[in-house]
C-alpha cells in the first residue's frame, strides 16, 4: 500500500514537473502573434529608418550608397536645419505652459459648476475633436491682415492691425494661439479626471485646519494631489507640440522668410519635395532622439515634485 501512494506521488510530482515545462513554451507562442506585430510596425521600422539616414538615397533611385555620418555632418551645418529647431523650441516653449495653465484653469472651473458641467465640457472639448486642418483655414480668415475680425477689433479700439501671417515676429505667436485651442480642451479633460480621483476627505481636513479660502485650498491640496496628472500632460502636451506641422504646411508653409519653418516641416521638405530620403531620415532619427530625451528630462525633473 505504501509502493502504491509513493508511485502516485512520484507520478503527480512528475506531471507537475512537465506542466511546469510545458507551460512557458505554450505562453511564448501566445505572445508571438502580438510581438511580431510590435517587431514588424514599430521596431523594424525604426531600425530601417536608422541605416537610412546612413545612405544617400533619393526617392526613386535605383541604387544608393552608404555615407556613415555625412547626413548628420551635413545637418549640423545646415542653417535651415537649426533656424527649424530654433522655431520649433520657440513654438513649444509658446504652447506648453500656456495650455497646461489654461487646461487647468478651465478643469478647475468647469468641475466647480453645479449645472451645466457636461455643456462646458464638451464645449471646451470640441476643438480636439476637430480637424485642424480644416480649422486652420477659419484661422487664417480670422487673423487674415485686412479681413479678419481680430484686425477689425483692434482697429475699433484704436490700434494698428497685425500681418499675423505676414510678420516674421508675429507668425510663430500666431500659430502657437491655434496650438493652444486645440490643446487646452484636451488637458482640461485630463485635469478633470485627475480632479475627481481626489478624496473629499483632504478638504473636510483642510478646511478643519482653517484652510477655508478657495485659492489657498488650490494650492495647499488640489495641486499637490494633481502632480501624476500635472507630470502627464506636461509630457503629452510637449511631445504633441513638438509634432507640429499641420498648420505650418497648411497657412504658412515656412514664411514668412523661413520664420515658421519648423522640424517636422523641414523634413518632409527634404523627403518628398526634395527626394533626399536618407537626409530626411536622419532628421527623423534627431527628432525622435530630442523627444526621448526631452521626456526622460521632463519625467526625471518632475518627479522630485510629484506627491503620489
Amino acid at each position: 500500500m505504501t509502493m502504491v501512494l509513493s508511485s502516485a506521488s512520484i507520478g503527480r510530482a512528475a506531471r507537475r514537473r512537465l506542466g511546469a515545462e510545458i507551460a512557458p513554451s505554450i505562453a511564448y507562442w501566445f505572445a508571438a502573434p502580438s510581438i511580431i506585430l510590435l517587431v514588424g510596425t514599430m521596431l523594424l521600422p525604426i531600425v530601417m529608418m536608422i541605416a537610412m539616414s546612413l545612405t544617400d538615397y533619393e526617392l526613386g533611385a535605383l541604387d544608393f550608397s552608404f555615407v556613415g555620418f555625412n547626413n548628420y555632418l551635413s545637418l549640423w551645418g545646415d542653417k535651415t536645419f537649426w533656424r527649424s529647431l530654433l522655431n520649433t523650441a520657440y513654438y513649444v516653449a509658446l504652447v506648453v505652459p500656456a495650455s497646461v495653465i489654461i487646461g487647468l484653469v478651465l478643469a478647475v472651473m468647469v468641475n466647480g459648476l453645479k449645472r451645466g458641467r457636461k455643456f462646458y465640457q464638451i464645449a471646451f472639448f470640441l476643438p480636439v475633436t476637430s480637424t485642424l486642418i480644416a480649422m486652420a483655414t477659419v484661422w487664417k480668415y480670422l487673423l487674415h491682415g485686412k479681413i479678419g475680425p481680430v484686425n477689425h477689433l483692434l482697429t475699433a479700439i484704436g490700434l494698428p492691425s497685425l500681418e499675423f501671417f505676414g510678420d516674421p515676429s508675429l507668425v510663430m505667436p500666431a500659430l502657437a494661439i491655434i496650438g493652444v485651442w486645440s490643446l487646452a480642451g484636451f488637458n482640461m479633460v485630463l485635469f478633470t479626471a485627475g480632479l475627481t480621483a481626489i478624496p473629499q476627505e483632504l478638504y473636510e481636513a483642510s478646511a478643519v485646519d482653517g484652510i477655508d479660502n478657495p485659492i489657498e485650498r488650490f494650492f495647499t491640496v488640489t495641486l499637490p494631489m494633481l502632480g501624476p496628472t500635472t507630470m502627464f500632460v506636461i509630457i503629452t502636451t510637449s511631445i504633441t507640440a513638438f509634432k507640429v506641422f499641420d498648420t505650418v504646411a497648411v497657412l504658412t508653409r515656412g514664411g514668412p522668410q523661413g520664420a515658421s519653418d519648423v522640424l517636422l516641416y523641414v523634413n518632409y521638405l527634404e523627403g518628398f519635395q526634395y527626394m533626399r530620403i536618407g537626409l530626411a531620415s536622419a532628421i527623423t532619427v534627431v527628432f525622435l532622439g530630442i523627444i526621448l530625451l526631452l521626456s526622460l528630462v521632463q519625467a526625471k525633473v518632475l518627479e522630485r515634485k510629484v506627491h503620489y
